[in-house]
């Protein structure tokens, strides 16, 4: 990575720059420009590689085993629910450069200064705490199958790593995720055409149908864009002057390559019948050769740690984009901390029935994001030609208000997951009545959000609160 130049008005040089052994300073503020650096190349393995890891592959295996697809059915549903949530990842990866700071900031346009918190709190928990817990328990699989180390010991180590990473901030999660990429990449390829050699791929699955179809779609979708809450976090440092075609293309092909990849091994290696009472990850590995299966499980640790590096530090920053006046003492990188205290927490509990909690984990994250994703194209859209100056303004101004933007994503939710919901402990009122439904409700809470905004925004003009001060006597 090279540093950008300091900016011609005569700004210091740049304290962190590109440094990598560095620990960042800098929170949910504005980049300045002399700290700008890097390139949209480095977008492209950044969101490749957390994504080679199990909970990708575990998206495949449920598509087969417990939606009931067979394997080109699952695979048409992967590929589908994974290029759109890619696609929406590039998009809001232009607005890292343009703004300079992280996703849930930028919330601000779409639901204003104060409402954007609620979002902001959303993908903190989901992120830093529920995206942790379950790639952690899938690397705690994994080390403990490797080594035979108890589970419990075998998680703490894996958080530990994790939340190092993080904590030392934006340059080293880069710099990760590059020597990480190649490593990972070249095992489960390998691990992909044992698979393949051994798996049964003409089978008609158990009668999954369109409901199936549906939620192997919804899980795909909720994968891929989950992480476009954070997407600008990681293209926030990129100089203003970075290529714009190139700034959506790395982050969504690194994105959609990965996810689908993985995801279609994980769907093959479910037609295989598994080891009777095994793990997930033992499962998944236990058709491949000594060698290569301890290969997969060393890769799976190492993308758990790659997913969950971003995962714990874009927590952090969503908590520091509430916008609060924290303690000088409360910064960053203490918050990667307690992210990743609470997400241990999570993932201790969770480590009897990881499956079982996967399965709702993907399904429940889309219930959220769709609703949120629709309002925030629609006003990037709406203020596709409102000058910049006045967006960037509007991200700090603490009396900016944007009411349409937060009812219409709580509108959202409360439309689509009580009628279409369809998890096992509460089905919402159509599958109830008409099970080939399956679950849209993402579908359903994106368009509804959506469509809602659209109408709202046209009907109230955002603006700043202004505040008369009387004159003093």
């Amino acid at each position: 990575m090279t540093t950008a130049p300091a900016d011609s008005a005569g700004t210091l040089a740049p304290a962190y720059g590109d440094k990598v052994i560095a620990v960042e300073s800098a929170g949910s503020e504005p980049i300045p420009e002399s700290e700008r650096h890097g390139g949209p190349l480095q977008l492209l393995w950044t969101w490749a590689s957390p994504n080679i890891e199990f909970a990708t592959v575990f998206i495949g295996v449920i598509a087969v085993l417990f939606f009931g697809l067979s394997f080109w059915q699952a695979t048409a549903a992967i590929v589908l629910g994974t290029a759109l949530g890619a696609l929406t990842q590039g998009v809001l990866s232009l607005d890292g450069p343009r703004f300079g700071v992280p996703q849930m900031v930028i919330g601000r346009l779409s639901f204003g200064h104060r409402g954007n918190i609620l979002p902001a709190a959303a993908n903190g928990l989901v992120a830093g705490v529920g995206w942790f817990a379950v790639n952690s328990v899938s690397a705690a699989f994994a080390l403990n199958t490797l080594t035979g180390l108890r589970p419990l010991p075998s998680l703490l180590l894996v958080v530990a790593a994790e939340i190092l990473i993080g904590f030392i901030g934006h340059n080293f999660v880069h710099v990760f995720e590059k020597y990480a990429f190649p490593a990972l990449t070249v095992i489960f390829l390998l691990a992909g055409v044992w698979t393949f050699k051994d798996a049964h791929l003409g089978g008609g699955g158990t009668g999954g149908g369109i409901g199936g179809f549906l939620l192997a779609f919804s899980a795909a979708w909720g994968y891929a864009a989950g992480w476009n809450p954070y997407a600008s976090d990681y293209s926030r440092y990129l100089p203003r002057t970075a290529n714009k075609a190139r700034t959506v293309l790395y982050p969504a092909l690194g994105l959609f390559l990965s996810v689908t990849v993985v995801a279609v091994i994980g769907a093959a290696s479910a037609t295989i019948v598994a080891p009777k009472d095994a793990t997930p990850t033992a499962a998944f590995t236990g058709h491949l050769p000594g060698w290569l299966g301890d290969l997969v499980l060393l890769a799976i640790i190492l993308g758990a740690v790659s997913a969950n590096a971003l995962n714990v530090y874009s927590g952090a920053i969503s908590i520091a984009s509430f916008g609060l006046n924290l303690p000088a003492w409360l910064s960053r990188s203490v918050l990667v901390v307690v992210s990743g205290v609470a997400g241990t927490a999570a993932a201790w509990a969770s480590l009897s029935d990881a499956g079982a909690a996967y399965e709702a984990f993907l399904l429940v994250i889309a219930y959220w994001v769709a609703p949120w994703l629709g309002v925030v194209l629609v006003e990037r859209w709406l203020r596709a030609r409102v000058p910049q100056e006045q967006s960037a303004a509007r991200l700090t101004d603490r009396s900016f208000t944007n009411w349409p933007g937060l009812a219409a994503l709580l509108i959202g939710v409360a439309v689509s997951v009580p009628l279409f919901s369809n998890q096992e402990d509460y089905v919402g009122y159509v599958p109830e009545h008409w099970p080939s439904f399956g679950d849209i409700t993402p579908v359903v809470g994106f368009a509804v959000s959506a469509l809602l905004y659209a109408a709202l925004r046209g009907r109230f003009r955002p603006a700043a609160v202004v505040r008369v001060v009387p004159d003093a006597d």
